[in-house]
This record gives C-alpha cells, structure tokens and sequence, in this order.
C-alpha cells in the first residue's frame, strides 16, 4: 500500500455486477437499470457513504448515483444505460463525517431531556459538550460551503454560522438545527479526499432491443424461385419478405450469398462427387474467376470472388442493397453469414497462402470432422507468421458488409477461430458500430461457448436441440437465464437448423415440431427455425456417415442442392408460426429470460413455467407436453410468489392459443395436453 493510501478507512469488496474481476462486459439492454451492489465497510463505528460512479465510453466527464445501505455492510443501488454502447463503471465510498457528527449530535440531544441516548446519559450530556458539539459541526459545514458555488454555498454558510451562534448562546434544552435540505446539501458537497474507488472500473455494454427479443428466419435464397429447378436471386427473396414478416420474424437470415468454389464442389447429399449442375455448398466460399475485377459494380480494390464479393446468379449489390431497404420497411433486418474460410478457388489462396495450414507435401490443409471431410473448404491458420494482416483483413470483411447497412452477422463455427481475435475485432467493431448483433454458431463445450459470449458476441446458440427432458430443459434453462451466466451469455435457440435434425423431429413428427417451437418461443427471448424444412415439418435423415448408427443430416440438404418449396402446403405449421410470433411480441414478459421460474407439476412428461414483467403487469404461465405421441395429464403445484397471485385467491387466465378462458384454484391444477392438438397452453394471467 502507498502511504498516501493510509488514511483510506474504507473497504470496498464483491462489487456486482462484474465479470471475470472487470476482464469483460455484462451485458445490458439500452434503457435498462444497471443494479450494483457491494460490500462496503470501515474500522469503527463511524457512518459511510457511498455512490456509483458511471459514463458511457464517448463521455469524459463521470455521472453518480447513490448507494445506499441495505444491512450487514452491504450497499446497494443502479444507473440507467441510456445509450447504446459500452459503458464503465465503479463504486466509491468515504467516512461521513457530516452525517457520523449529526447523529451523534442528536444522541446527545436525546439524552439531554429524556436520557435515552444510547452510551450517552442524561448526567453525561453536559450543555459546554454539545455547545462544542455545535462548533466541531460548524467547522465541517464551513468547509463544504468552500467546495460548494453560488447560493449552495451561501446557505451552507448561514448554516455554519448558526451552529456558532448555538454554541455561543448556551441556550438549553438544544433542538437539533438543520432540515433535510442541509443534509442534501452536505451530501452533495461531500469531501472525497480520502474516499475509496474500487479498481478496477467494471465494463457494461448496452445493446438495443433486438439483441434481447428477436424471431429469427433463415432461408437458402438460391431456393427462392418460384420456377422450379432455377436458381434463386435477391429478387425473389424480395417477394416472400410480406409472408415472411406476417409469420412475426424480424430477422431474415442468409447463408452464405458470396460465389462457391469449383475445386472439389460437393454434389447432393455431401456427395464426394459433383455433376455438372451441382451448385456446391454455400459455405465453400470463394471463385476468383466468378467475377473479374472492375467489371460492373466490382470495384478495383474489392476481393474479387472472395467474401466482399456476391454470387453473381444471386444478383448485383444494386439488387442485394434493395433487399436490405426493403426488408427493413416489413419491420425486419437481413442478417449475413460471416464464415472464415475458403473454398480452394478463394483469391486469398494465391495472394496469402501463407494464412493457410500447409502439409508437409506441400498442399493445403482442408477442414475434417472425422469421418466428415470437406475438401472443398479450407480453413484460415490463426498461428500464421502474417497474423496481423490475416486479422485486418477478416476485420474488414464486417466492415464491408456493415457500410452496406447489415447491422446482424450469425459467425459461423467462430470456437475454430483464436479467442483473441474475436475480443479484438469484436471490441473494435463494438466501438465504431454499437449497434451490431453477432450471433455465435458455436456448438462446443461449455468454457468456449460462454468465452465467446464475454469477447463480445451478442448471442449464441446453445443446447437447446439436445435438451429435451423435462430434467434435461429444467436444469439447462436454470444455468444460462440465472447469474452469472446470464449477465453475458444470451442464449438464441434453434429447434433446427440446415446442419441439425435432432431424433426427436425425426422419430416425433408434426406433434414434435409444434411442441419444440413453443419451448423455442417461450424460454427464450431469442429464437429461429430454418425453413421452410421447419413449417413443413421435414425430418427425413440422411444415411449415416459410415460407423454410425444415426444421422442428424436432412436428406437431400439444401446445402447442396436447390429445393423449392410452398411453405402454405397443407398441413404446414405457418399458422401456429404467426400465432406463437403474435403472443411473443403482444406479451413483454416474453421479451426476456430473467423472470422465468420452473414450476412443479407432478408427471414428467409435462413442462409448467412462467415469466413475468417487473410488478407483474403481464404474467405468462405455460405448460408443455413433451411427449408427441400420447396425451399428459397431471396437476400443478404453482409457485404463487412467482406469478404474483396470493396464496389460497382463485385467479382468471386466458389460453392465447385457443383463445378460452378459465378460472385457476390456488396451486394445484388439472393439465390435460394432446401432442398434435393442443401441445401446450400459454396462460396469460388476467389481474
């Protein structure tokens, strides 16, 4: 400690709320309250005060907000975030001596009739004491009115002069002199010479809305056509935006739309074996001979062919920054695929060969899951001797993309990327664009998923598509939506996805895909399908890879094939869709996870949950049946508290899927649920 620290009584410690000792942000919503608590305490017996000191990046100048005690040294109080982007804060705290001298003061004023002042008795309460009692209090509002301007100062002047006058006057019994404002006006004043900051200062990042609720959509806009066996284009995505947007989504997902390599081009069904009409898979990403440079809207410095380059039978950037705009007049944003890495025909590979893994024969190192290879994709070495312009060049990527008015990535496999480049280039890009979403395809262990999410991505996937017991989905939702998880890691969950056809769709059915998007919709704030293989339901595997006994594949994927399909078929759950995205957006208690509360309900194959709005202005309490072949029943044991209904009080709810009403008994609650029928009630509660 450095001796100018020695007369620094005050301790600050379990400063909340924080992540890693301050390493990265907790992440916050624009407009939210930031609730901080510490523990704050000193030697002693004098009184503290303490406040929140707080700034957003772009702002030099610290604002404050109080702390205040809330017993056993504990202190506690919140800032709002008002602006989105990063912001910084840190807790200070002093001895007040004002307020430690005023209480004593009024012991002694107490004593001196009534002799009730604690330690101090009415024989001990001598008037030449408090008189001064009056002066020492007279010296430290005189030295506020020197910190303080203006008329502040003059009235804690007159204030330091009646206590001299007091003390002068001999006057007994004393009454105590200062009204509230005084003590306003002291605090304000206060003097922090010696007062404690903690170290470091904490991290926030204040996203917008979006990144907290969002229904997300992806679709393979080369299968858009409605001309069967042609190849899609922007335009054509352009005309399913109107249905797209009355399903309720506000975020159009793309695949990969940069041109695909020839070398090596995967045929249908990831077959080693490409004809001549084999569009490949989007995410072999690069053909420097697709579009040559300074042709057309290409310009000179672009990477021909590579990641800032479209494929050309999708459309031109005229075509690509038309969608953007009108997808943003249906209320939605079109969100790009980020994926870092290369089909062989990439320009990166003859003008950086060395950001490339080479083998000992001399040739490159293409990308293996053992027994999955993918020989038309290499992937980027991040131990390459030329690091540092392999990171400005991906930074420039998003970059690119984001002065063409993209504002949402979904990176794909970024846990095979260097963690330090994502806190870079995330960091940086969080800086300069606050207002961007990064979605993490990470499917990867725990500590990589969440170490991820504190580098700066905005949400991630999860486990959602494994977790489908009632033990399973409890047990998972209470870690990601409870601290300290949840102060940086955003869940998004995907019943399926192009690469994902989990057994239970596949061994479940229609009744399977219904239950599924209901838990998707209403555990989390976040969500997506990928369709139109969801809302039809499509869950016909491919043959499993050789020594495996299952396939989590779709058959015929549309990651290597065009398919064309009406999403409005018969049968398809584009009705269910629109009123799941309706409830979602009608109801605030959805648009966020931290409410939501398990709730007993005796047979395991029924799922009970609730969340709710701060003061339970809007309550929503929901049963699932996860069986999707035979009907549940059972009844419920409702943790009353958690929905805002007093025990042993009959209470009215509204079934948003149906549409009826019903009156709920205190706890306990018959729940009947047929897969395929009614999977699921969604209770709004009626107050």
């Amino acid at each position: 400690m450095k001796f100018t620290d020695g007369r620094r009584r005050v301790v600050i410690e379990d400063v909340t709320p924080q992540i890693d000792a301050g390493s990265h942000p907790v992440r916050r919503i624009v407009g939210d309250e930031v609730q901080v608590s510490a523990a704050i305490y000193a030697d002693g017996h004098d009184l503290l005060a303490a406040r929140i000191l707080y700034h957003h990046r772009t702002e030099r100048r610290w604002r404050s907000a109080p702390l205040k005690a809330d017993g056993n040294d504990v202190w506690r109080g919140s800032f709002p975030v008002d602006r989105i982007g990063g912001w910084s804060f840190t807790v200070q705290g002093w001895i007040d001596r004002f307020e430690t001298w005023a209480h004593d003061l009024k012991k002694r004023l107490d004593a001196q009739t009534t002799g009730r002042g604690l330690n101090i008795s009415a024989a001990e309460s001598d008037p030449r004491d408090i008189a001064l009692v009056f002066r020492s209090g007279a010296m430290l509002v005189h030295e506020a009115s020197l910190r303080a301007r203006g008329a502040d100062a003059r009235r804690l002047l007159d204030a330091a002069s009646l206590l001299d006058r007091l003390a002068q006057d001999k006057t007994t019994p004393y009454e105590y002199p200062f009204s509230p404002e005084i003590h306003q006006l002291m605090a304000t004043y206060a003097d922090l010479r010696r007062a404690t900051e903690f170290e470091p200062e904490l991290p926030v990042m204040a996203d917008r809305e979006r990144a907290c609720f969002s229904a997300w959509y992806e679709m393979f806009p080369r299968s858009a056509s409605a001309i069967p066996g042609q190849h899609g284009t922007f335009a054509d995505v352009e005309k399913q935006l109107p249905q797209i947007a009355r399903m309720g989504f506000d975020v159009l997902y793309l695949p990969p739309i940069h041109p695909i390599g020839r070398a090596f081009r995967k045929g249908p069904n990831n077959s080693a074996v490409a004809g001549p009409d084999a569009v490949g898979s989007p995410w072999a990403i690069g053909d420097r001979e697709a579009i040559p440079c300074g042709i057309g809207n290409v310009k000179q410095n672009d990477d021909c062919g590579g990641h800032k380059s479209i494929h050309p039978q999708l459309g031109t950037f005229a075509d690509f920054d038309r969608l953007v705009q009108s997808a943003k007049t249906h209320g939605m944003e079109i969100a790009l695929d980020i994926a870092f890495q290369c089909s062989p025909d990439h320009p990166w590979l003859a003008e950086h060969p060395n950001w490339f893994q080479i083998r000992p024969d001399g040739s490159i190192q293409y990308a293996e899951n053992p027994p999955k290879k993918y020989q038309d994709i290499y992937p980027l070495n991040f131990e390459s001797a030329d690091w540092r312009r392999l990171w400005g060049e991906l930074y420039s990527v998003f970059e690119f993309w984001i002065e063409r008015g993209v504002r949402v990535f979904r990176v794909d496999n970024p846990h095979t990327k260097a963690l330090p480049f994502w806190e870079w280039c995330l960091d940086k890009l969080n800086t300069k664009y606050p207002d961007v979403i990064f979605l993490a395809e990470a499917f990867t262990r725990p500590h990589v998923m969440y170490g991820l999410a504190k580098r700066g991505f905005t949400q991630s996937y999860t486990y959602f598509t494994w977790r489908n017991t009632k033990a399973e989905l409890t047990s998972y939702l209470e870690e990601i939506t409870r601290p300290p998880v949840s102060e940086f890691f955003r869940p998004n969950f995907w019943p399926n996805t192009p690469d994902i056809l989990h057994k239970t769709l596949q061994e479940g059915g229609r009744p399977a895909f219904m239950l599924r998007l209901v838990l998707a919709a209403t555990l989390s704030s976040n969500y997506g399908i990928y369709g139109p293989a969801y809302e039809l339901t499509e869950n016909r595997p491919a043959k499993p890879a050789p020594g495996k006994t299952e396939s989590e594949e779709y058959l015929n994927s549309e990651k290597y094939e065009i398919r064309q399909r009406d999403r409005n078929a018969p049968d398809s759950l584009v009705p269910l869709i629109t009123l799941l995205n309706g409830i979602r957006r009608a109801n605030p208690a959805l648009h966020a996870n931290e409410s939501l509360r398990f709730h007993a309900i005796d047979n395991p194959n029924l799922l009970c949950y609730s969340k709710s709005t701060a003061n339970f202005g809007n309550t929503i309490l929901i049963a699932v049946n996860l069986d999707p072949f035979h009907e549940q029943t059972g009844w419920t044991d409702l943790d009353l508290d958690a929905i805002g209904v007093l025990a042993q009080r009959d209470f009215a709810v509204e079934d948003l899927l149906n549409g009826k009403n019903y009156m709920w008994r205190d706890r306990r609650n018959y729940v009947a649920l047929q897969p395929g029928i009614q999977p699921a009630h969604i209770f709004r509660i009626v107050r």
